[in-house]
């Protein structure tokens, strides 16, 4: 077997189509010789993907990505990136190559990423499927914040619940996110400060969110997390970094003393569910949240495996 592993990265080295596996931190961990001298990689290099995306990007190499803003890119990029089992698209490289690109995703988290140059097809076609490619990022991203949005997000809780199928221990969590007092925050200081903390609220927990997870808007202040194979013990200790993130927020430069909370509810997937069903069971205990007093998470209390409910 290990002869057989050898022979394979032999193959993989030698090989013009480039071939790189990433962990479920989406950090590097294999690229053959392809890969890194498209991407501008050390041998003994291991960078996260958005590390390595982000310096390619300010040394205009690798992947060519038209965004005024990278940071605004990478969050919504990341909205989607290893969010379903399988996808496909093209990017252009700054060497002149256009590649078509495939992720698959397995679901322990790791991600096989495989490139074919298909230079040589017609410009036309060319034209034409990245057109499609935008029109289908637009379909799948909130435009105010830039990470995902309802449809896709209410696509990967259907995910969850059908890849585990109840037979895990701990299928997965749901967690709906609610900005507190929203509304007064729109009718004190105007809409347009309200779009800013919305932006804001999306970058601080975009950050804190899992490459297996997916974290999108789905109307007005409120926001929903999948948190896959994770116990509701696990998805409240990562609810509870995220409103620590949030506190310290002071997002209005002309308002240094304004900061924000949000209020959480969760609940763990259970045998029989549907995506409506988990959804409601979520926002009931986000409801419970708000009636303590806002600012804190509290855990589906129909989950028979909680152990605790947060204060």
């Amino acid at each position: 077997m290990a002869k057989d592993i050898t022979r394979l990265i032999e193959l993989f080295e030698t090989s013009p189509v480039l071939v790189a596996a990433y962990d479920e931190f989406d950090r590097l961990r294999y690229a053959n010789a392809a890969f890194r001298s498209a991407y501008f990689i050390e041998a003994d290099e291991k960078p996260l993907w958005p590390d390595l995306m982000r310096r390619n990007f300010h040394a205009q190499r690798g992947t060519v990505i038209r965004a005024g803003d990278f940071e605004e890119w990478l969050r919504s990029t990341q909205s989607r990136r290893g969010k379903v089992g399988f996808r496909a698209f093209e990017t252009d490289l700054f060497d002149g190559r256009w590649v078509w690109m495939t992720e698959t995703v397995e679901k322990d988290g790791w991600m096989l990423c495989v490139a074919t140059d298909v230079t040589g097809l017609k410009a036309k076609t060319r034209t034409v499927r990245q057109d499609r490619d935008l029109a289908i990022k637009a379909s799948y991203t909130d435009e105010l914040t830039g990470v995902a949005n309802r449809r896709f997000v209410t696509a990967r809780i259907g995910d969850m619940l059908q890849r585990h199928g109840g037979n895990q221990a701990s299928p997965g969590c749901l967690c709906v996110l609610d900005i507190d007092r929203f509304k007064s925050i729109n009718d004190q200081f105007g809409h347009q400060t309200g779009d800013s903390v919305l932006r804001d609220f999306a970058m601080r927990i975009h950050r804190l969110v899992r490459r297996t997870d997916c974290f999108g808007r789905v109307g007005g202040e409120e926001f929903v997390l999948t948190l896959p194979a994770t116990p509701i013990e696990q998805a409240k200790l990562i609810l509870e970094r995220m409103l620590a993130s949030v506190r310290k927020s002071r997002p209005l430069q002309e308002r240094p003393d304004f900061g924000y909370t949000f209020s959480a509810g969760i609940a763990g997937a259970q045998s029989g569910d549907t995506a409506l069903s988990l959804y409601a069971r979520a926002d009931r205990a986000l409801y419970m949240a708000k009636l303590a007093g806002r600012d804190r998470i509290h855990l589906d209390e129909s989950d028979p495996n909680r152990s605790a409910i947060a204060g």
